[in-house]
């Protein structure tokens, strides 16, 4: 069976999240005065992310919406468990700023996409919501290159739930096995897209994070997938791959 389409990951697989989310925190603590509140920055960053990881989780599975995670994690971050909504929305607005002004994409994303861009149908799919990731692409001159987004916020599930990769399959007209899905997480992204039985590829942009799950396709780099993609449809002996 042919592979007809990629289907990407956003957050640190085409976006720096990681370097944009330390930037805009960073700027945004210093603006505050509340640097010094914190040991180093890096403790700083290690508190946010804490909190960042507890509150999506609840949002993942549906305890608290989109907007109620963003300000549970104010809340959280800043030891503020009874701070008003209003008060938690500005702060994390204002955070909101310093990290958007800080958006850039990885090096190897555009010429990837370009490579890939004749041969093979692309879409997205992000355990975000919509309104957020679509923003994000368009921000970024990315959204023209995908046919199809969907986001966990909208489909009622999320990644590594089958029926999130099942639905972009679904959105696309394609069987999962004709769709390679993308991402930087070993388990929520790969190990998810293998069960629910596309082909799974894992960027692993730092290297060290440990072995593969079986059946994932690992790369430290974009550069490598067009590459991968010309082989046959497990990626062995070169075939007539479209």
């Amino acid at each position: 069976m042919p592979i007809r389409a990629v289907v990407w990951d956003i957050d640190d697989t085409l976006f720096d999240y990681t370097g944009a989310d330390t930037a805009g925190l960073v700027r945004w603590l210093e603006e505050q005065g509340l640097a010094g509140l914190y040991d180093s920055p890096g403790v700083a960053l290690v508190q946010w992310r804490e909190a960042t990881e507890r509150h999506w989780a609840r949002f993942a599975v549906g305890e608290v919406s989109f907007q109620a995670q963003r300000w549970d994690r104010v809340r959280d971050f800043l030891g503020r468990p009874g701070m008003a909504d209003d008060e938690a929305d500005a702060w994390f607005g204002r955070y909101l700023e310093h990290y958007e002004a800080a958006w850039a994409l990885f090096p190897d994303v555009l010429p990837a996409l370009d490579a890939l861009a004749g041969t093979h149908r692309h879409g997205v799919l992000s355990n975000s919501s919509l309104a957020n990731q679509d923003r994000k692409l368009r921000s970024l001159g990315l959204r023209s290159r995908f046919e199809v987004l969907l986001c966990a916020a909208e489909l009622g599930l999320s990644k590594p739930e089958a029926g999130a990769f099942l639905a972009v399959c679904t959105a696309m007209g394609l069987e999962p096995g004709e769709v390679v899905y993308v991402g930087d997480q070993p388990e929520i992204d790969a190990r998810g897209a293998r069960d629910a039985g596309l082909v799974a590829v894992w960027l692993d942009r730092d290297g060290n994070r440990g072995p593969a799950p079986e059946g994932v396709h690992r790369i430290p780099g974009l550069e490598q997938l067009p590459e991968l993609l010309a082989g046959d449809t497990r990626f062995g002996a070169r075939s007539g791959i479209r």
